[in-house]
């Protein structure tokens, strides 16, 4: 069973970079692009949207978002291209995602403003 759930970890990861290629590659449509980004890009961030100190909740994204989202991803994207972009993937190193980072950053931050206006705190903004 730990063989299994390491080949699997390990095909996440390969469809991941494949996911980052494919939002790049012409003959994926844009709606594939966009949610292949998306996916990318969250899975590729340094950090998570929910922490992974965060008991039960901070595991979820990782263990149910990202991989749902990649099932989504995969479906939109034509399967000889997705056979090549993991031929591809399988070759590459696992890049960064700064895009994910922001986007999880900027989401923390109005979080953290609405949550401050709803409590009736005025930052002069």
């Amino acid at each position: 069973m730990i063989a299994r759930l390491k080949s699997w970890a390990r095909s996440l990861k390969r469809d991941v970079i494949a996911l980052w290629l494919a939002a790049r590659d012409p003959r994926v449509p844009w709606v594939a692009k966009l949610l292949a980004g998306a996916v990318a890009a969250y899975a590729l961030s340094p950090i998570d949207l929910i922490p992974d100190f965060i008991p039960v909740l901070g595991l979820l994204d990782d263990v149910l978002i990202v991989p749902a989202g990649i099932w989504l991803a995969l479906r939109l994207i034509p399967p000889p291209v997705m056979a090549d972009l993991r031929e591809r993937a399988a070759d590459t190193t696992r890049p960064r995602s700064r895009a994910g980072l922001i986007a999880v950053v900027a989401i923390w931050v109005l979080a953290a403003l609405g949550c401050a206006a709803a409590f009736g705190m005025n930052f002069g903004l």
